[in-house]
């Protein structure tokens, strides 16, 4: 099968080369998923998973991507609730080889069934935007209707998210990005819109949440801002700064079936809309995901035309 591969960290992106690889074989309560479209965040290259397997041995060359949408074309022992044929979309391994690839080999319990009606380069842009935004809000930062959340980064892929799944709940959401991204936050539902580049983060009030996906100096600014018994919660890592009276959660998102099916359900509806910037094929993905110009919304790799 075709597949994308990185072999040396130090190269990055730069490293990534089309080339032939096996076909995956499944393991008990596996599926094997034709993908028809996969996800790429570029931060992969920095995740210790991309490079060595849960014993901490070296798995180059490695095939990167985690979000997929694809059909399923095998099931391994013991697997159930997923059949032969049927749409999925979800979140590959994080220490196994990835989703930019004709094929991939997924636990059963990271998919979820893709309703009819979402094509295979929208469902492969929702997994780990729509999770960590969902898992961000609800479960570990508690949002309750009437609440302010300040959401870093609302133009990008989850930032859009986070700021229609806030304001869908009843908060009322501050985002924040460069001066170039106020209309595109404001577009995704932002309430107000914060420059970063150009305003001052402590002339906004205090807030109930912090969606973090910055850290540095903006999380020690936003940590200030929170409310007394509010949560700061981020995706970068251990928080360098917490709140006066309040949590500081970081976290890594899961996988959850029932949670990707509330998330597509908004999508059928029209209650959530994805982040898509560029769409390339699997034979130009090297290039689309070597951008010379910034980019904005996610790239999706279309795997199958």
């Amino acid at each position: 099968m075709k597949a994308v591969v990185v072999s040396d960290q130090a190269a990055g992106l730069a490293g990534m080369t089309l080339t032939e690889r096996p076909e995956p074989t499944t393991a008990i309560n596996d599926v094997l998923v034709q993908v028809h479209a996969s996800g790429f965040v570029p931060t992969e290259l920095e995740w210790p998973s991309t490079w060595t397997d849960r014993g901490g041995h070296d798995k180059t060359p490695s095939i990167p991507g985690h979000e997929l949408a694809g059909v399923v074309t095998g099931i391994g022992y013991g697997t159930t609730g997923l059949s032969v044929g049927q749409r999925v979309f979800g979140i590959a391994d994080w220490h196994r080889d990835g989703t930019l690839a004709e094929y991939v080999a997924v636990e059963a319990r990271n998919l979820a069934p893709l309703p009819g009606d979402i094509n295979f380069t929208v469902g492969a842009s929702l997994p780990i935007s729509g999770l960590t935004a969902w898992q961000g809000l609800f479960q570990h930062g508690r949002l309750q209707a009437g609440q302010t959340v300040l959401a870093h980064g609302a133009a990008g892929a989850v930032g859009t998210m986070v700021t229609q799944l806030a304001r869908e709940a009843g908060a009322h959401v501050i985002g924040t990005g460069r001066h170039a991204d106020r209309e595109k936050a404001i577009t995704f539902g932002a309430h107000e819109f914060l420059d970063l580049e150009n305003d001052t983060l402590h002339d906004i009030g205090q807030v109930d949440l912090v969606f973090d996906v910055i850290g540095g100096d903006i999380q020690k600014q936003s940590a200030a801002l929170i409310k007394s018994g509010g949560t700061l919660v981020s995706v970068v890592g251990p928080a360098e700064a917490r709140p006066t009276d309040g949590l500081a959660i970081d976290f890594v998102v899961e996988a959850d079936r029932s949670q990707l099916g509330e998330i597509a359900q908004r999508i059928r509806d029209g209650r959530l809309r994805t982040n898509i910037g560029d769409v390339a094929s699997l034979d130009k993905a090297t290039q689309a995901l070597n951008p010379t110009t910034r980019r904005s919304g996610k790239t999706i790799i279309r795997v199958r035309p």
